[in-house]
């Protein structure tokens, strides 16, 4: 997998690779020839232009969000005044777009960071998936169907490019619950940031370790089987088949007695079943058919 991270602009892209000054000399290679590989973004500005002061520094936050599938290319109409008649710059600041050597996009004048942000988005998803993002779904993809190995060497290949993404320290912490390492899931989880502790992949691997040290063993099954069979308001023991079910990966057995106890009881222990459904689907991911199907028949319950 680690062929797939070293190719495209996107790979371990630097600040001063994705922000620069240009002049009209260097115009065509750095704003025509590099937004055929992804979108340029032009700023337009002067040193004695106020609103640009305030701009400027908005565009270049949303670009390096962006991780190399934006640039930025700064001009100083003062110093290249035939690029700015070219483009009929009337006023400043003016920011403009390319994408395969076409202007697709722009505006004038000072705007919110959050129209920025939007617009930055925008062109970001002309460029596609970068290198990083193939890896990831690769790895997620090959964790689905089994091949653990490989998922860990493309999440291992994410982290030494960018040691912080959540995504693939979520993704390796996964692997690791699966695996049954426990302690080693949780010191992968424990080097995410803060700020990136709601990422889907961090969330998703937190539910699973924490259903992993929940589970029940399943030698446990049978005598819980039957006293939900004896007593099927026996919500305990339904409960904790549940665990015993998940720790025998039964998923849908372990979530059809779930939404059994909120059917009858949703108000049972606080709410305990709801609580542990939403858990498992953090745990299965949102996109997992399972997933999909019990979030729907949950809402039917609660909302019938």
């Amino acid at each position: 997998m680690e062929h797939l991270i070293g190719q495209g602009p996107a790979s371990g892209a630097s600040a001063k690779d994705l922000i620069k000054d240009t002049t009209e000399r260097t115009f065509a290679k750095d704003v025509i020839e590099a937004s055929r590989e992804v979108p340029v973004i032009i700023d337009f500005w002067a040193p004695w232009c106020g609103p640009c002061k305030t701009l400027g520094p908005m565009i270049e936050k949303a670009v390096l969000a962006a991780k190399g599938k934006v640039r930025l290319v700064k001009i100083d109409v003062d110093q290249n005044q035939m690029i700015a008649r070219q483009l009929r710059i009337q006023s400043i600041p003016a920011v403009f777009a390319f994408h395969n050597g076409q202007p697709v996009d722009g505006f004038v004048g000072a705007v919110p960071e959050s129209q920025i942000k939007s617009f930055v988005q925008r062109l970001a998803s002309l460029a596609g998936e970068s290198p990083i993002d193939q890896t990831l779904n690769a790895a997620v993809q090959a964790m689905d169907e089994g091949a653990l190995e490989e998922a860990a060497e493309a999440f291992s290949a994410v982290l030494e490019v960018e040691p912080q993404n959540p995504k693939a320290l979520g993704g390796l912490a996964k692997l690791f619950v699966i695996q049954g390492d426990l302690d080693q899931a949780r010191a992968i989880l424990d080097q995410v940031n803060p700020d990136q502790a709601q990422d889907p992949a961090v969330t998703g691997a937190e539910a699973a370790l924490s259903l992993a040290r929940q589970a029940l063993p399943s030698s446990e099954v049978d005598g819980l089987a039957a006293a939900v069979e004896a007593d099927a308001n026996n919500h305990q023991a339904r409960f904790d088949l549940s665990l015993a079910l998940i720790g025998q990966g039964a998923r849908e057995a372990a979530v059809d007695h779930l939404l059994e106890i909120v059917k009858r009881n949703r108000a049972w222990n606080d709410e305990a079943a709801r609580k542990q459904l939403i858990k498992l689907f953090e745990a299965f991911g949102p996109m997992d058919p399972l997933t999909q199907q019990a979030r729907k028949r949950l809402s039917s319950i609660l909302f019938a």
